[in-house]
């Protein structure tokens, strides 16, 4: 099979992990997978450093919602708080996932996090639309949807955000792709491989997130950074 593909357009082909009814020990393996591959590319800090650019120069004696989108078993929420607990932020972050077995697997690992609740939601449901929050984040998200759903969820999460969106997404190219082939070789779990390798044909381009925030006329900084990530600072 040829390691590198044409990745000129998105690919509409949907994921295992778009399936919110999986759950058990391949969910939960996945999750737990996924966590330490994004944290050894250093996918996480991308994240993180979004929201330290957020927060520069703002007050530590407010308490700042914190909401994450497609959160998973909760693993860039614990960082976070390690993070606001390290730096003297007061944080209540909100963990959002369709996948209640997620939830429940991300309630379980974060019992020592007060501050992080997990809510099962819909993001396009009007129980969603009535949440009230600072920050918004988006790793690994924003990827799983079409265009035009992009646009009303970005348009709604603008709006609704105080201080502003870190996204975090992945960068469609040819190497992307193919560096991930040769990565899928050490990588035992085989929905991660399939996933990994869709995941990188439904992302972005520069120009394509340029088009969104041209069209919703968004105040962003767009940056590359490494493991073929882009971070997409949407402020207020």
């Amino acid at each position: 099979m040829a390691i590198f593909i044409d990745t000129t357009h998105r690919s509409n082909k949907t994921e295992i992990m778009d399936d919110f009814s999986m759950k058990g020990e391949l969910l939960r393996d996945t999750l737990d997978k996924l966590g330490n591959i994004n944290k050894w590319l250093g996918g996480n800090r991308v994240t993180l450093s979004g929201i330290k650019r957020l927060l520069k120069e703002k007050p530590k004696d407010k308490i700042y919602n914190i909401i994450d989108l497609g959160c998973g078993h909760g693993d860039i929420l614990r960082l976070i708080a390690d993070f606001g607990r390290k730096e003297g932020y007061k944080f209540k972050l909100i963990g959002i996932d369709a996948n209640q077995d997620a939830i429940d697997y991300a309630t379980e690992l974060s019992i020592d996090y007060p501050e992080l609740v997990f809510e099962n939601k819909d993001i396009f449901s009007e129980d969603f639309q009535k949440m009230d929050y600072d920050i918004a984040l988006a790793t690994l998200f924003l990827h799983h949807f079409k265009t035009d759903e992009l646009e009303v969820l970005l348009k709604q999460l603008a709006s609704k955000a105080k201080l502003g969106l870190v996204i975090n997404d992945l960068h469609r190219s040819e190497v992307a792709y193919g560096l991930f082939k040769l990565l899928s070789l050490v990588i035992s779990n085989q929905m991660i491989i399939d996933d990994g390798l869709t995941s990188i044909l439904r992302a972005f381009k520069r120009k394509d997130l340029e088009n969104l925030n041209q069209k919703l006329n968004l105040k962003s900084e767009i940056r590359w950074k490494w493991a073929f990530r882009y971070q997409w600072l949407i402020k207020k």
